[in-house]
């Protein structure tokens, strides 16, 4: 562990364009579950899988079984930002982090001063009329019943993307940009299993890839550095 990190220390000093690609384990330190890990909580509580009920036909067909789930597992409005997204926020404060390409959707990277962030799955903090397009905080979700109303008699959609539905085309473009031309590419927090935002890191034109994350991926071999450890940690003694 020392020596990748010493490695590692290394690879950031001498670079001032790196890309950071994050999952879940990001957002899990700070206490937000991966709704992927089913639980015996889920089996007690609901009748679907997490997948099936984030699912845009789940949403149709049962829209206040879906809010359900939703308010209870997706919005952590309270937690706070761990030392792994402090650090990416001060690398962009110092002119080394170019962007960060997330799967995750609480918003957390820019709550500790991130701006430059590519959002692949959308966010919980943006929330729209479907029929107006009138804008709604979280807050506005979580305080409401059933499915949220708009003042209109539209309902109010999470701009979160869906099972089923595809990622927004700007972004990928935007996220694969930065990706080509980044020196330096982390991959942290994520097993690499959630297409297509992980076939992202296919564009990839550097020769260092760095990987951090618990647990290992299908990418290691190809890795140039593998940290494997608490992303939270690891970040802490950077």
């Amino acid at each position: 562990m020392e020596e990748s990190l010493e490695r590692l220390k290394d690879i950031i000093e001498k670079t001032d364009n790196i890309v950071f690609f994050g999952g879940a384990g990001v957002s899990t330190e700070s206490g937000i579950p991966d709704f992927r890990s089913v639980d015996g909580l889920y089996n007690q509580k609901y009748d679907y899988p997490p997948e099936t009920i984030l699912s845009h036909t789940f949403y149709r067909r049962m829209p206040e079984e879906f809010f359900r789930f939703y308010r209870d597992k997706m919005l952590c409005l309270d937690a706070q930002p761990n030392a792994a997204h402090r650090k990416l926020a001060q690398w962009e404060e110092e002119g080394k982090l170019k962007a960060i390409v997330t799967q995750n959707i609480d918003g957390l990277h820019q709550k500790a001063g991130s701006r430059n962030v590519l959002e692949l799955h959308g966010s919980v903090l943006r929330n729209y009329c479907e029929r107006c397009h009138k804008f709604y905080d979280a807050e506005y979700i979580l305080n409401s019943q059933g499915v949220p109303q708009c003042s209109c008699g539209g309902s109010v959609k999470p701009d979160v993307v869906l099972y089923e539905e595809g990622l927004d085309n700007e972004t990928i473009t935007r996220a694969v940009e930065y990706i080509s031309k980044a020196d330096v590419l982390i991959i942290g927090g994520t097993s690499l299993a959630v297409y297509p935002a992980a076939g992202l890191i296919d564009y990839y034109r550097g020769n260092k890839l760095v990987l951090v994350n618990k647990t290992p991926t299908p990418r290691d071999r190809e890795a140039d550095l593998v940290v494997q450890g608490s992303i939270g940690e690891i970040f802490s003694r950077l």
